[in-house]
């Protein structure tokens, strides 16, 4: 197990959305839960988003996987970097690490990205819009940060795929060893230089914009048929200038595009459906013969357990306790002890549940059977 060597609360006071900082040695005697043999077997299959940045005599190219076997046994012995997204998806042990962050919110992880980089490899120097701990494994890396862009910086667009700026002053300029950490908040500069060869994990969190959360849910009042009506406006008079809008007119129709967010549980019904998609492809792969729930039931009782599918998003809202949301799916339960097992831990047993209720065991053969959940 990965443990942090650190006070996750202390470290929110201070830095969160404020302020990048190193935290030396984060994590005790650290030790790469994935090999670059593995990374380059990531990035030949179709599934898995991959990428391969290079930068020989300051010429940048980027390159997306799938990759073919023989892409490898070319590579140069620099300036290159491998990287794949969503790595905890695909691999059990790259799973586990992010685990050392549950507790912050789920809803806000992103994807663990893990990178190997021959010496002088990266991306050069660039700006993201999300939190990131950025975790070196072997080897050593020199991470430079800069202030946080206030329309300072200028970017360019290099290899037709890298969003890239021309330069920044440090505020931040050290090497990072095994087990250290690299906190940036969105809108800090920053550029990573491998002196050695090294892997480095990414572990994202990105919050909804607004126009998202917007654009969604004008989706879902589509597809939950919500506020199929037209205004209502018995008091309306003649005008005397008819292509005027009234003051009158526009606050009814104010009114009319309000009242869909007036309601309380569909917001919430909404956003946590929204928030429980993954933004990245799951591993998801259904049983070939559909469980019964007697075979679910019966795995239970002998002592077996139910795994969770590494990436899954399952959620539920604060207040609300009889709905859990699934991958953008909302299931019915009424047991909050299968609820807490499903969404705030990754096995299910016998000894974390009713295995007797009906119900349960119907829900979890459901799950089952969709591939989120699969028998140990």
């Amino acid at each position: 197990m990965y443990q942090l060597n650190f006070d996750l609360n202390h470290f929110l006071a201070q830095y969160w959305h404020k302020k990048p900082t190193v935290i030396k040695k984060g994590f005790v005697d650290f030790v790469d839960p994935i090999s670059p043999e593995e990374i380059a077997g990531l990035a030949m299959e179709e599934e898995v988003d991959s990428r391969f940045v290079s930068n020989h005599n300051n010429v940048w190219q980027a390159q997306h996987g799938p990759f073919k076997e023989a892409f490898f046994s070319e590579l140069t012995e620099s300036h290159w970097q491998l990287v794949v997204q969503a790595c905890n998806h695909w691999h059990t042990g790259s799973a586990e690490l992010v685990s050392a962050f549950n507790s912050l919110p789920q809803w806000l992880f992103d994807d663990l990205m893990v990178c190997y980089s021959a010496p002088e490899g990266g991306v050069g120097p660039h700006i993201d819009q999300y939190d990131v701990f950025i975790i070196q494994g072997s080897g050593k890396r020199r991470w430079r940060v800069g202030d946080l862009d206030r329309g300072q910086y200028q970017e360019s667009i290099q290899a037709s795929a890298l969003r890239q700026i021309e330069g920044f002053d440090a505020i931040i300029d050290e090497i990072l060893e095994p087990g250290d950490i690299l906190y940036i908040p969105p809108g800090f500069p920053h550029e990573g230089n491998t002196l050695e060869p090294s892997m480095s994990y990414s572990i994202g969190y990105r919050s909804p914009k607004e126009q998202e959360l917007l654009s969604n849910f004008a989706d879902y009042v589509l597809a939950n048929d919500k506020g199929d009506v037209h205004l209502h406006n018995p008091e309306m008079s003649t005008q005397q200038h008819h292509g005027e809008i009234k003051t009158a007119d526009l606050a009814l129709l104010t009114q009319m595009l309000k009242s869909a967010l007036n309601s309380e549980r569909d917001v919430a019904d909404f956003i946590a459906t929204s928030l429980s998609h993954s933004r990245h492809q799951l591993d998801i792969a259904p049983p070939e013969e559909p469980y019964s729930e007697e075979e679910v039931f019966e795995h239970l009782d002998a002592q077996g357990g139910l795994i969770k599918l590494p990436g899954l998003r399952t959620l539920y809202n604060q207040d609300n306790k009889s709905d859990i949301y699934i991958n953008g799916d909302k299931f019915s339960l009424c047991d909050e002890q299968l609820l807490d097992r499903l969404c705030n831990h990754h096995v299910v047993t016998e000894q974390h549940i009713n295995i007797n209720d009906q119900s349960s065991i119907n829900l979890l053969t459901q799950l089952v059977n969709l591939g989120y959940w699969y028998l140990d």
